[in-house]
């Protein structure tokens, strides 16, 4: 079973994924099924047997919606004695609760009892266990309690202070609730029925898992009784790149999670992407709400609001917290409760704190609103204190990290091991200052001063931070700028080295401003160049060097939203050709995934494959590919507005 032959059904922070049939089995790596909640699996068996045997699928599971998959299953049969009988198969999720709806319809002139029988068992695994990486987690006193109720089975997870829950209700109640036979965890539970049919008779089972996370109670409504969010915007016509944008904004709706606020109130921000990521995300979070601002400027406020809330306070090692950070990501899971990761608040981020920032003015600037930017004057503060200080501006003359041997070693968007290295493929050693976030805290600055001139009334502040920002933009022309190869450096290594690899990274440097205006021009037109553009997008690595491997997950795929901080980045240099060629391989590559971008593209070349080549351990749905098109929708509109074009 491959990632994509599950199907898979979310709303309100809650995701199932099944097999085919309507199945979980258990599964680990890049595709794990089950029912999560909380960044826990709540339900890791869901196997459904008819009078003994796995019953064939005449339908598979399909989406009927993004919340619901039906599917038509039968026992085995033959020509001359076909199934006695036809179980229609509907299933559900919402906010904590799974639902299955059986429908069993009798084929024969006669009275027929069907014996149902149902697996369940429940792992609470954590989503850090359960990923491709082969890690193990000590998990000492950890105790499973199984107890059958008058309608179903309740399975409990303790581990000290840790506890969970996981109910199944069943309309009829099971007739027996039994151990399963060898072959299966010693928690698992045979749930079994015998139904009666009269002749061309139906009977139906349904059933009910709810999860309760730790700290949480269970969920007591049923998908019919829980709120939807609000509708989202209809598309503007029926050409692709509007297509791709209403199945974006219907996306983020999925993906939408309520957080806390900064006065404590209740506020609904884009997680950053299922299956790994249905949390809050400092730089996606941002980086989603920039690409929405035109069009859903509260969000941008929410975000705000949410990351000023986890604004870091105090200096710890462990969790990369410095006062004046702005978070990287929070988890709610078993293993962060316990500290054996570091990602129940964890700042290991450079580029989110200047985002904030950058995000904070631009959204006075779309709304016209100043209440939220003098309300969060503070957390802006803070934020630039942090750049000047534990940020590296001052000491190094560069926003910097140092890799962090017990969460990320790289800190920037390329987060995974190894993605910030040399031409020779070598991972540059810290700290260590990548251009992109160089750019940002150019932006950051220059809009913090407008800010600070403009709604603050501390003009002696903003000259403070114009002056910041332009010895930044003058070092980096000069340091980062690689002569023979006419083209800026990924990062510069602890050493002052030039990490010498081309990268897409380059592109964000458009968006920023920080490059001076020929040297923009040339780095845009060396982009869509075929080495970087595969004719779908922009590669994460140009092709040809060393370390480029087109299904890498930062040298050599292709990101959406990394192509649409690029195009914007055209669009505000004017580079309109180019701007157009990038966005129709987009929009394509959108067609090609049915209207929604994934994560992440493989980066082989368009002229090589029929359709873009997906890569194999890919969010989908994913927050800032979701908002992907209406960046793209934004800068082909600069680029129409600008009278030069």
């Amino acid at each position: 079973m491959t990632a994509d032959t599950r199907i898979q059904l979310v709303r309100d922070a809650t995701f199932v994924r099944l097999t085919t049939d309507g199945s979980i089995t258990g599964s680990r790596g890049a595709a794990p099924d089950g029912l999560f909640f909380q960044d826990a699996r709540h339900l890791s068996r869901w196997q459904l047997t008819v009078d003994g045997t796995d019953p064939v699928a005449l339908v598979p599971a399909t989406a009927e919606s993004d919340d619901t998959a039906v599917c038509v299953l039968t026992p085995e049969g033959t020509r001359d004695d076909p199934p006695a009988y036809t179980v229609f198969r509907r299933q559900s999720v919402t906010e904590g609760t799974f639902t299955e709806h059986l429908r069993l319809v009798s084929n024969r002139p006669d009275a027929v009892t069907a014996r149902v029988e149902l697996t369940v068992d429940t792992d609470f695994a954590d989503l850090f266990e359960l990923r491709a990486d082969d890690r193990r987690y000590e998990k000492s006193g950890a105790e499973h309690g199984i107890h059958a109720t008058g309608d179903g089975l309740r399975v409990s997870y303790h581990r000290g202070d840790w506890h969970a829950d996981t109910e199944v209700v069943c309309r009829p109640a099971p007739d027996a609730v039994a151990p399963t036979r060898s072959g299966t965890r010693a928690t698992a539970r045979m749930l079994s029925w015998h139904l009666p049919l009269d002749a061309h008779g139906e009977t139906e089972l349904q059933l009910t898992v709810r999860a309760r996370p730790h700290g949480r109670p269970l969920p007591t409504s049923g998908p019919e009784q829980t709120p939807r969010p609000a509708a989202y915007t209809k598309s503007r016509g029926t050409d692709d790149l509007s297509l791709a944008c209403e199945r974006g904004l219907a996306d983020l709706d999925l993906l939408t999670i309520p957080v806390t606020g900064v006065d404590g109130e209740e506020v609904r921000v884009s997680a950053a992407g299922i299956p790994w990521f249905l949390t809050l995300f400092g730089r996606d979070s941002l980086l989603t709400s920039y690409f929405l601002l035109p069009y859903r400027p509260a969000t941008a406020a929410a975000v705000l609001s949410a990351l000023a809330a986890a604004q870091g306070r105090t200096h710890d090692p462990f969790s990369g917290e410095q006062p004046g950070r702005i978070v990287h990501e929070t988890r709610h899971g078993e293993l962060a409760h316990f500290k054996q990761v570091p990602y129940g608040r964890y700042y290991g981020a450079v580029d989110a704190t200047p985002l904030f920032l950058v995000l904070l003015h631009a959204h006075h600037e779309q709304t016209g609103d100043p209440s939220l930017a003098i309300r969060l004057e503070a957390h802006a503060r803070r934020a630039v204190d942090w750049m000047l200080t534990d940020g590296g501006l001052d000491e190094h003359g560069y926003l910097v990290y140092s890799p962090d041997p017990g969460g990320l070693v790289n800190q920037n968007w390329k987060d995974s091991d190894g993605a910030i290295c040399f031409r020779d493929g070598t991972q540059a050693d810290g700290p260590i200052a990548v251009c992109e976030a160089q750019g940002y805290a150019y932006d950051a600055l220059l809009r913090t001063a407008a800010l600070a001139r403009h709604l603050w009334n501390d003009p002696l502040y903003a000259r403070s931070l114009e002056e910041h920002a332009h010895r930044l933009r003058e070092r980096f022309q000069t340091d980062f700028w690689m002569k023979d190869e006419d083209f800026p450096a990924l990062a510069l290594d602890g050493g002052g080295r030039q990490v010498d690899a081309l990268a897409s990274d380059a592109g964000h440097l458009l968006w920023s401003g920080i490059l001076d205006e020929e040297r923009a021009l040339r780095v845009g037109r060396r982009l869509l160049e075929p080495d970087f553009f595969s004719g779908w997008a922009i590669r994460t690595l140009a092709a040809g060097q060393r370390p480029y491997h087109p299904l890498s997950y930062h040298r050599g795929s292709a990101w959406p939203h990394d192509n649409a901080l690029i195009a914007l980045g055209l669009a505000r240099q004017g580079l309109t050709e180019e701007l157009r060629t990038l966005a129709e391989g987009l929009v394509a590559a959108a067609v090609g995934h049915g209207y929604r971008l994934p994560e992440v593209l493989a980066g082989y070349a368009r002229s090589a494959t029929a359709g873009p080549v997906p890569y194999p351990h890919s969010c989908s749905p994913q927050a800032w590919a979701a908002a992907t098109p209406l960046a793209l929708r934004t800068a082909l509109e600069q680029e129409r507005d600008d009278p030069s074009s």
